[in-house]
């Protein structure tokens, strides 16, 4: 039986030495608003389908100052998810060329971030237009 104890690297910490990580560790941190943000849908949907007194609780709740404030720091972590997602799309997608030339990261992030504003202007027009 030998007494040399194997080599065990060291794992604590060794993603805040890189900013990359640290970037990434950060953004995949945030992804807990967006689970957080399903989870309020999901809440929804069972109200929903509980009846209506049940569903006007649900609404009045949604309404409340408290569920405003959580919801004011959902958006902010949806934003800066957004945000990181579309800042390392280049770097996860393979190389794209247009007439021959690669097409610049800056360039990926903003039409990625262009389309997202133009969705979600298109869905929040569809439910103010389901609203009314």
């Amino acid at each position: 039986m030998s007494a040399r104890r194997p080599y065990l690297r060291p794992m604590g910490g060794w993603w805040r030495k890189n900013p990359f990580f640290v970037e990434y560790m950060v953004h995949e941190g945030t992804a807990f608003f967006v689970a957080a943000y399903a989870l309020i849908l999901l809440a929804s949907l069972i109200y929903l389908g509980q009846g209506e007194a049940a569903w006007n609780r649900w609404l009045g709740f949604l309404t409340s100052p408290l569920s405003i404030a959580i919801h004011v720091v959902l958006l902010a972590g949806f934003l800066y998810h957004t945000w990181t997602w579309f800042h390392i799309m280049p770097r996860t997608l393979p190389p794209m060329l247009v007439n021959g030339e690669r097409v610049k990261a800056t360039t990926i992030t903003r039409t990625g971030l262009a389309v997202t504003v133009v969705a979600s202007l298109i869905v929040f027009a569809i439910a103010a237009r389901l609203a009314s």
